[in-house]
């Protein structure tokens, strides 16, 4: 995403409303597929899930993973790498709140769905 997140805690909330966002149209998506297809809720709410994570915390979660296992032993690489990231000190944060982010959107939407339903 090449939107401009404020730094911190008010770029992770940001980040996990964007994620919310998209779990909530990522049910919405699978929620059609699975009425079609005659899928349990629980297939809809799961690929949901999946997706909106990937989706919501990719990019970030690829850069949490990318920093904890390769080595950066030169001071160049090192800042290479982080020269890629937005908010390097808030990046764990961001990734909490984007997975929470997804997952409570889906959740909603969930909701949101079976109450129209009744």
């Amino acid at each position: 995403m090449n939107l401009p997140l404020h730094l911190g805690w008010l770029g992770a909330l940001e980040a996990g409303l964007i994620a919310l966002l998209i779990g909530a149209l990522a049910y919405a998506l699978f929620h059609a597929i699975g009425v079609r297809q005659r899928w349990t809720p629980g297939h809809a709410i799961g690929w949901a899930c999946l997706s909106a994570v990937a989706l919501g915390a990719g990019i970030d979660i690829w850069h949490l993973f990318y920093m904890g296992v390769v080595k950066l032993e030169s001071p160049v690489y090192a800042r290479i790498a982080l020269a890629k990231i937005h908010d390097p000190n808030g990046l764990g944060t961001r990734v909490l709140m984007e997975m929470v982010g997804a997952v409570c959107g889906v959740a909603l939407a969930w909701m949101v769905a079976e109450r129209r339903g009744r």
